[in-house]
Order: C-alpha cells, then structure tokens, then sequence
C-alpha cells in the first residue's frame, strides 16, 4: 500500500548486514486496544519479520508483553521492552491522563519519540491521550496551525484520506488549507497519486454552500496554488472515489468515518445472512467466493494501517482500537514509509513552514511594538 512492493521488501532481505539501510525505530504501545496485548505484539512481530530496516520498542508491562512473545519466533536484537507499571484506559479524561500516568505505555512511548529515541508511535488504545500526547508531548512542527488526525478510507477508485476525523473540532479555515496541503503531500509521496484531487466536504458542490467556515475555506483552498482544489464534495461522493484527500473539520469527519464503520457492517451482516438463506443461495455464493474475497480485500480499511496526526515532530498513528495483527503491522510498514519519504521534511519546504512562523513572529513583534 505505502510504495513498499514485494520486490523492495525481498531486496532489504537480501542485502548484507553492512548494506542495510538505517534502521526505523518505532515504539509500539503493547497494551492499547481491545485485543492487547496478544494481537498487538504479534503484529509487531510479523512487520520485524517481514522488514529487515525495523526495530520495534514495546511499551507496557513487561511480564504481559513477554508472555505475549513466547511462542514466536523473531530477530531479538530489532524487538526491546520498556516495561510500564500504568495503562491509560479508553474511558479516561485524556489530558488528565497524559498528565498523571507519566509511567504508562502511551505516556513512554510518546516521550520516546520527543527524545529522538524513536521515529514514530503507533496505538490502538485510548484516542484522546494519543491525540493529546501527540501534541504535549511531541509537539508541533513549527508553523502547523493545528496537527490533524488523517486515516485512509477506501473507496471504489482507491484510497481516500480524511482529514481530520477527530483532532480539530472547531478550526479555522486556515487550519483547513493546512490540512489540504499536507493531505497532499502525505497521498502523493506515500501512496504515489501523481496530482491528488483535493475536495471540500460541504452539504452542496456550489461555492456559495456551507456555513462561514466551508465559505471561507473554499475561498483559501480555491486560491492555492499547492494543491489540486476541485471544489466542495458531498459525503456521498465519497465512497465514488471523487477525491483523493477530503478535507473537513473533526466533528465532521468523525461522523463520516463511523458512519463509514457502521455502514460497512450492517452490509456484511446482511449480505452473509442473504448469500446462507437457503440451499440455492448457498451455491451461488459458492461460485461468487473468489470475486467477493477480492471486493472484500479492496475495502478492508486495515490494509492501510492506522491514522497518522499529520504535522507533529515525530510520527504518532492511531489505529483501531480492535486491531488484530495485520493492521498493526500495516501501521508498522506505514511508519517505514513515512521516514523513508522523509515527509515531515516535505511538509517544511513545501509548504514554506519556517518562513510562515518567521513572518508570524514579525506581525507579533509589530503588534506588541
């Protein structure tokens, strides 16, 4: 999914120890999400198998992480334990909780990638701590507005990033057009769509559509020479796969992403319940299993990992908080990329960060003067 085909990954395990390029370090929260820690370490596992320039760092209490490991089979030098005596739990006020459980598995974690020690983050457990660690404890990159929280959806023409679906939820426009920009810097370098279509997800396709917010941020996107603006979308037009990067405030998008997860649930169930309904029934879905297999493969959402808060110093990723191992390892295999593409280094020349924050700075002083 993130421009790391088979053959590249078989080249990396061929290449001698002295060829081998720098290693990704990622910390990985062991205990978050539904299925942890079980599921989280073996998805850790399978992306240290599967990418020799990995290393993992698990967070979280060590005796669980180390009965979770036994049994599988993995290159010890490239998997470490940092054990922690706290767990931030889903139901938690997450600022309170950032704050509080300094010695809990996303409270390290993040502290690793501030330290410099790792490249990214990933965790499948309590949303609002990742968010709010994300940005107290690793930081903005200077000159961001605001970080996003940008997963990929998959669509009938491939994959379409959302941003935001939970970190902003009352923007400003000019947070929007930072959105769109580093939404297209992260689908062009990171899934290879040449001139991403960036779209802004409105309750019509005319200009004149929306509250002040949509208005205005029309306005900015419309102007920007950065990004491939074509107009407001509706959410329906989603799924069509118009747009490669949605743009829209948090409140918005979260109800899109769960209206996605909902959506795509009750069809399954239903169409599982239509296909065994009877004798006949049972025969057809028979003959259509390899054709559904692929549909179904084209819009499993796990196969492109979790969704990374854009804009931050180092790489946080959020994945589901009912991921098995697969998407972990995609969120993984994501952050490789990530690092690999230098994409935070993107967003700082492409977008002309410093010299934002630099003219910022100027209007403050002569404000204050």
């Amino acid at each position: 999914m993130f421009l790391r085909d088979h053959e590249e990954m078989e080249a990396e395990r061929t290449m001698s120890e002295t060829e081998k390029k720098e290693f990704v370090h990622v910390a990985v929260d062991a205990m978050g999400g539904d299925y942890a820690p079980a599921e989280i370490v073996k998805g850790a596992v399978e992306a240290v198998n599967n990418c020799p320039s990995l290393k993992v760092t698990l967070t979280g209490r060590e005796e669980m992480v180390r009965q979770a490991l036994s049994g599988l089979t993995y290159p010890s030098d490239r998997i470490d334990i940092l054990d922690c005596t706290e767990v931030i739990e889903m139901a938690e006020p997450p600022v309170d909780a950032i704050r509080t459980k300094k010695d809990s598995s996303i409270v390290k974690g993040l502290r690793l990638v501030k330290d410099g020690e790792c490249d990214a983050f990933v965790t499948a457990g309590s949303t609002g701590a990742a968010l709010a660690g994300g940005q107290l404890l690793v930081g903005r990159i200077k000159g961001i507005e605001r970080p996003p929280l940008a997963p990929l959806l998959p669509t009938a023409k491939g994959p379409v990033l959302l941003v935001d679906c939970g970190a902003n939820m009352d923007p400003r426009p000019s947070m929007l057009l930072q959105f769109a920009q580093m939404g297209s810097i992260y689908m062009r370098n990171m899934t290879g769509v040449e001139k991403p279509r960036v779209g802004l997800v409105n309750v019509g396709t005319e200009e004149e559509k929306g509250n002040e917010l949509a208005k205005e941020a029309h306005q900015l996107l419309k102007e920007c020479p950065d990004i491939n603006f074509v107009g407001n979308i509706e959410a329906r037009e989603i799924p069509e796969g118009v747009v490669d990067v949605a743009v829209t405030d948090a409140f918005t998008g979260n109800a899109i992403l769960k209206m996605y997860e909902g959506v795509a649930k009750v069809m399954m169930h239903e169409l599982k319940n239509a296909l065994l309904s009877s004798v006949i029934s049972k025969i057809g879905a028979l003959m259509i299993k390899p054709a559904l297999k692929g549909m179904l493969k084209t819009f499993d959402a796990s196969e492109y990992g979790g969704a990374p808060m854009l804009g931050l110093k180092g790489l946080v990723v959020k994945s589901h908080g009912n991921s098995k191992a697969s998407e972990i390892r995609h969120s993984l295999e994501q952050c490789i990329t990530f690092k690999e593409k230098k994409i935070n280094d993107l967003f700082r020349t492409e977008m002309k960060l410093d010299e934002a924050a630099a003219k910022r700075r100027a209007s403050v002083k002569i404000t204050e003067g």
